[in-house]
């Protein structure tokens, strides 16, 4: 356990930079225990650090992907069949982007091609909900015990509700450009080594240039929720006093858009101040699978009853594992 809190706190957390942080601007006349100071600090320490492990799990994540384009993701989905295929979606869903926006241009072309629906809808719940870049961070921030029950959650979420859609048959509510695009014929390249790199450089800087600002958006939220915001307030609303916490949690996330680098700052904060941890997460749930603008896509491509239907089942899973991780609060941190 002493490695592995090594690894969580010093190489994840990066605590040892909030403490060079911390002495750096004490150096140069800043109180980093006052509200401004903490707030500078809060700030600093946690884009460095987010910008960090971002850069480096987009690398890598990017280097696998270049493995697994659009076809050849397509072919493994087409080998399998029932629930099986909506679990192998929703694992495939991991390794690829970080947002539900980027994640819909794929759903579009898989639907195109002749995936079963609900196996399409399982790969764009898990996708922004439960990569892997989120994985890492997570235990960053709240341990690998949370981390790793959040993950298998939120791909039983995505498989449940892949499936549900799957037996309802909502094939004819997608709109009719979609299935008649036919099959996305994307063959995967022989990139040698070298230029998988390139590949994976180029896509770190482009998801980095793209996220940046939310990170900054979610890192300034979070320092002032951290700092200003009195702790009774969060209690009050989203505290375990509150049966309806992670219900208003989920409400509040949905309208708003992020990915899990710019919703894990604030998310952070909250739980610092007294937030339940289900509440916590729930949050973060509705705001990257169910973000206003990737609804907004969306509508694009399927009508307003599986658009509805879509939203009101992720709504009631995010709810439920919220509630869920409330209840083993005290057994997870």
């Amino acid at each position: 356990m002493g490695i592995w809190n090594f690894i969580q706190n010093q190489v994840l957390g990066m605590k040892w930079l909030n403490e060079l942080v911390g002495f750096a601007l004490s150096a140069l006349g800043l109180d980093v225990t006052g509200r401004i100071g903490g707030s500078i600090q809060f700030f600093i320490y946690d884009v460095m650090k987010i910008t960090v492990l971002l850069c480096v799990l987009i690398f890598v994540i990017s280097y696998i992907q270049s493995y697994f384009p659009p076809e050849r993701s397509r072919q493994i989905l087409g080998r399998f069949r029932g629930i099986g295929a909506n679990i192998i979606a929703a694992l495939l869903g991991t390794v690829t982007p970080f947002c539900s926006c980027s994640s819909i241009p794929l759903f579009m072309g898989f639907t195109s091609a002749g995936l079963p629906i609900g196996v399409t809808f399982s790969f764009l719940i898990s996708s922004p909900m439960v990569d892997l870049g989120s994985l890492v961070l997570l235990m960053s921030v709240f341990g690998v015990k949370v981390a790793v029950i959040y993950m298998v959650l939120g791909l039983v979420v995505a498989v449940m509700d892949g499936t549900l859609i799957e037996k309802l048959h909502m094939e004819k509510y997608v709109e009719s450009f979609i299935l008649s695009a036919g099959k996305v014929d994307i063959e995967s390249p022989n990139l040698t080594k070298k230029e998988r790199i390139i590949y994976a450089k180029e896509q770190m800087l482009g998801t980095f240039k793209k996220v940046f600002p939310y990170i900054l958006i979610g890192v300034g939220i979070g320092a002032l929720i951290h700092n200003w915001i009195p702790e009774s307030w969060i209690e009050t609303v989203l505290g375990s006093d509150n049966p309806l916490g992670a219900i208003l949690s989920t409400i509040v996330g949905i309208p708003m858009y992020a990915d899990i680098f710019g919703t894990i700052p604030v998310a952070e904060a909250l739980l610092a101040k007294g937030a339940q941890l289900g509440t916590v997460l729930s949050f973060m749930m509705a705001v990257t699978t169910l973000s206003l603008p990737s609804l907004i896509m969306l509508r694009k491509a399927v009508k307003p009853k599986l658009l509805a239907l879509f939203t009101v089942i992720c709504t009631v899973g995010i709810i439920l594992v919220g509630y869920l991780f409330n209840y083993f609060q005290l057994f997870l941190i």
